[in-house]
């Protein structure tokens, strides 16, 4: 089965007729997603009480529906970002339509749950679309936890994540033995390490993928 390919950072493109986009395939699940999502890093770091920023980022979110879209992820990492999507959310009329992501990133196995739960909290939700171990830390603990909640339909999916090369080793090992839904790194014309293997092993073990920085935080479009 063939990865499901999310683009996570700076979105365009790779849309169609009537504001239909291209999708994938979830292999885990067979439910298909739209191949470009909102990653929230920095953007969304800012203060929910500001009512200009809060509106200009809800304006965001509405062009992601508006054109197909649904994915935004985000991460205890990203600052005031869950703070904001929650503010964003408040009475927000289609939040069946997103497919909320977010990341467990702390070390322990209560640190990992309270951080959960104060994700679930901040971002003003109830249920989660999908939970990733950010840079694999501590993931032998904290995936526990994830399939706990994914049994208990807290959450639909599980997935890892990290940004770094060296650490695909670790991924590719992780991919072999657990059962996980998600992987996420960067992959970019810039940065095509995940070519070697890590593309190939999420291809053949079922697990979709969400690349991260596609255009390198811009640099890639300073080039042209």
């Amino acid at each position: 089965m063939s990865s499901s390919v999310l683009l996570s950072g700076l979105k365009f493109g790779s849309v169609l007729a009537q504001n239909q986009m291209l999708r994938r395939t979830i292999p885990s699940s067979g439910e298909s997603l739209p191949i470009i999502g909102l990653g929230t890093s920095r953007v969304f770091d800012v203060d929910p009480e500001n009512r200009q920023q809060l509106k200009i980022r809800k304006e965001i979110i509405e062009v992601l529906l508006n054109n197909g879209g649904s994915l935004v992820d985000t991460s205890p990492m990203y600052g005031q970002s869950e703070d904001l999507i929650g503010a964003i959310l408040n009475d927000y009329p289609r939040r069946n339509e997103l497919f909320l992501a977010t990341k467990v990133w702390t070390k322990g196995k209560t640190e990992g749950e309270q951080q959960i739960s104060e994700s679930f909290k901040k971002m003003n939700t109830t249920k989660m679309e999908l939970i990733q171990i950010h840079n694999l830390v501590d993931w032998k603990t904290q995936i526990k936890t994830l399939r706990q909640m994914k049994e208990s339909g807290e959450i639909s999916y599980i997935g890892i994540t990290h940004y770094k090369s060296s650490a695909f080793k670790e991924m590719e090992d992780i991919i072999k033995k657990e059962p996980i839904d998600f992987a996420q790194f960067n992959y970019s014309i810039g940065e095509r390490d995940a070519e070697e293997r890590l593309l190939p092993i999420c291809q053949e073990y079922g697990v979709a993928t969400i690349i991260n920085r596609p255009f390198m935080r811009g640099e890639i479009v300073s080039f042209i």
